[in-house]
């Protein structure tokens, strides 16, 4: 049976591209131009994955993304922010709320399409790791939360992948290469210094000791 797609997104250009390129893929899709009406279907039709705009009329994205996962036969839907809201505090907004991923606009349609195909296998793999914790340290996918002595803040959603895989193998060095591979895919065009910004941010909230740098190599998590 075809997954259902449901696209919340008040710009009809961009409600048409995507629905010409998800049904190619083989999704049946759903549309609304506000998170009223996009609320509703999502109620009526039960879609496998929500992509919401943030800026829109009625109900914004942030409040929507919260109405759905308030409601019991939605509480476990896929959500995807896609937005030209680049904020930092916009995307821990939206993953505040409940979203599984934070993408701003522009986005190529088969890069997107390539994020999606990943977000649904999610649930094929029932062995996912969900959490980690190492000593004070607590790394939350559900929530995207990180634990710190009693403190709790939410990353942006690529410190937090980076942070979740270097701590899932303590010790382990992780290449740069593989670094890039897991963390931004191989549809996305980054260079190497992204890493090392995403690490220094990364140090600043939870402590230059727990990353350590190979130098020529990669990096790893220290207990």
């Amino acid at each position: 049976m075809a997954k259902k797609i449901l696209i919340v997104e008040d710009d009809q250009d961009i409600v048409e591209l995507l629905r010409y390129n998800l049904e190619k893929e083989g999704y049946k899709c759903y549309s609304a131009n506000n998170g009223a009406a996009g609320l509703e279907i999502a109620i009526k039709k039960e879609p496998d994955l929500i992509i919401l705009d943030i800026m829109m009329p009625e109900l914004d994205g942030i409040e929507t993304c919260r109405a759905i996962k308030s409601k019991p036969n939605l509480s476990d839907k896929f959500i995807i922010f896609l937005t030209a809201r680049s904020e930092e505090y916009s995307e821990i907004a939206g993953f505040e709320a409940g979203a599984d991923d934070y993408i701003t606009k522009p986005i190529k349609p088969r890069v997107l399409i390539s994020r999606i195909k990943a977000i649904l296998s999610r649930k094929k793999d029932q062995h996912t790791i969900s959490q980690i914790q190492h000593g004070d340290l607590i790394i939350d996918r559900d929530t995207f939360k990180v634990s710190l002595q009693n403190k709790h803040f939410t990353l942006p959603k690529k410190e937090f992948e980076l942070l979740f895989l270097l701590a899932s193998k303590p010790d382990k060095v992780f290449r740069r290469e593989s670094i890039l591979s897991k963390v931004w895919g191989t549809d996305v065009s980054v260079v190497d210094r992204t890493i090392d910004v995403h690490i220094r941010k990364i140090r600043e909230k939870v402590g230059d000791e727990k990353i350590k740098t190979i130098k020529g190599v990669g990096y790893k998590f220290v207990l």
